[in-house]
């Protein structure tokens, strides 16, 4: 009945062999079990796709992906976070009655307010309720609850967890946490290229190079971080750390 194109080209910041594709598909209300199966099958080939591409342009199978959410019609009426998908798909991932981020107040308000329509009507004409009101507190949540932990696992284990592709695990770290950050102080949703540039403007200058090195590494430009391997994983988790920390301190009462 709808699909609709979010994440990074939705917010303007999609990079062909950085960023993956995100979607919402919207279903009909007589979604059953044998629907979920044509969707596994679908998934499976999309994924055969994606890898074919990347070994032909010679990059990292795991950019590109296609991911996104199916929920049924009538289920757009709801809270978003009241709001149980048929299925979701990230990656090698299928899982049924479950979806990560996009199916959120922050992933309800890009599509609401950004979303590409390539069949349905336009977001802005399917009344979302986005709770705005947990827009903040979610984020926060999101904020703790995954990047803390990404954090200390790089910290424990810095040379595991930065030996392969050492360069996507900076950008991924230094260009997630500011997002989240961003829309905890302004309540806006931005791109992981924007939330680099809005790191530079809002945490000390001695992170400068880590940024700028993710932000090169977004850009497929030549690595500018010259340091070793433990040492770039460690600079990353310290930094992941003080974003979140600084983020936390923001949604305290009395915060700006």
């Amino acid at each position: 009945m709808g699909l609709y194109l979010v994440g990074s080209v939705a917010l303007g910041g999609y990079r062909r062999r950085r960023s993956d594709l995100d979607f919402v598909s919207v279903l009909d209300s007589k979604a059953d079990s044998g629907c979920v199966g044509r969707l596994r099958i679908a998934h499976a080939q999309s994924g055969l796709l994606t890898v074919s591409r990347a070994i032909a342009e010679a990059r990292s199978p795991l950019t590109g992906t296609l991911n996104g959410i199916f929920v049924r019609e009538p289920d757009l009426r709801r809270p978003v976070t009241q709001i149980t998908p048929v299925a979701s798909q990230v990656g090698t991932e299928f899982k049924v009655g479950t979806a990560g981020s996009d199916l959120s107040p922050v992933g309800w308000k890009v599509l609401a307010e950004r979303g590409v329509a390539i069949r349905g009507l336009q977001p802005s004409a399917l009344n979302l309720d986005t709770e705005p009101e947990r827009l903040r507190s979610w984020t926060v949540e999101n904020l703790s609850a995954y990047w803390r932990p990404w954090a200390d696992k790089v910290t424990r284990q810095p040379i595991r967890r930065f030996l392969l592709r050492p360069r996507y695990w900076t950008a991924w770290g230094v260009l997630g946490a500011p997002r989240l950050h961003c829309t905890i102080a302004t309540g806006k949703v931005i791109s992981k290229e924007s939330a680099g540039e809005y790191a530079l403007a809002e945490f000390a200058p001695h992170w400068e190079p880590l940024i700028k090195e993710a932000l090169r590494y977004w850009r497929e430009e030549p690595d500018s971080l010259l340091v070793d391997l433990g040492q770039r994983a460690r600079m990353t988790a310290e930094f992941v750390s003080s974003v979140v920390d600084h983020g936390e301190r923001l949604s305290k009462p009395g915060a700006p």
